[in-house]
Parts: C-alpha cells; structure tokens; sequence
C-alpha cells in the first residue's frame, strides 16, 4: 500500500516529527468513522486539502483547513489498527508533513501505512537501550 497524496503522488514521511499538535475534536460521521481535528502551528504551513500528514506515524489525508488546525477522516480499521482509536480530546499527536523532493532527507524514509498488529511479547534493557520482542 502507498500513501497518496493529490495527483497520485507517492508520500513518504522521514519519522522525524516536526511538532506536537494537540486533538480539539473527535466526532463520529456518517461514514460510520471519525472525524479528527487536530490543531497545529508549524505544520500547517504550505498544507493544501487532500495533502497527506503523518499523525503519530500514521498516514492520513487532509479532509478541511479550519484555520487553527487540519481534519481528517478514521476509517474503522484505522481506529483499530492505531493507537489514533485511543486519542481524546486534548490529546497530543506528533506531526509530519509528507517529505517533498526539493527538502532534506534526515532521518528514514518510511510510508506511515499499518500492514499489521502484534502484541509486545517481552521488553529487555541493554544499556541505554531498549529491545523489543513482538509476536
């Protein structure tokens, strides 16, 4: 699955978060999904409808421009599949804009799209780091 953003483009995101947007609204629609609104600063900078943001590391596609923030549309299987099924209002949400051709590439390149669930089956620490067995 690719990500795509208006004019068929691929979008991909570098995981590196440009801010922390905060939920002001999670409202139920008529497609049997949710409504998110997030309010953001930075982020909104250049944003176009039908632009793809990454919101905590999950793609999604811009639905309306409010002023203060952007909306996007949760599917079900969204809401399931994420931790986005989790969020509240007040809730804080990291934030990327999609990585544009003509940018630095920091960080990785990664497409921001949930192929799959698995349960964490053990955490182990090693120093300074942290390692994860998932099942």
């Amino acid at each position: 699955r690719i990500c795509r953003g208006t004019g068929g483009a691929r979008m991909v995101f570098t995981g590196i978060v440009e801010e922390v947007g905060k939920v002001k609204s999670l409202e139920k629609n008529d497609q049997g999904g949710v409504d998110l609104y997030v309010t953001a600063g930075l982020t909104l900078d250049g944003v176009v409808l039908g632009d793809s943001i990454s919101v905590n590391g999950t793609c999604l596609t811009v639905t309306s421009l409010p002023g203060d923030g952007f909306t996007f549309g949760l599917a079900p299987e969204t809401m399931r599949k994420t931790n986005l099924g989790d969020l509240s209002t007040e809730s804080g949400v990291n934030l990327e804009r999609s990585l544009q051709a003509n940018g630095r590439m920091g960080g990785h390149i990664v497409q921001g799209h949930v192929d799959g669930t698995g349960t964490i089956d053990k955490v182990e620490k090693e120093e300074d780091a942290l390692w994860y067995t998932i099942g």
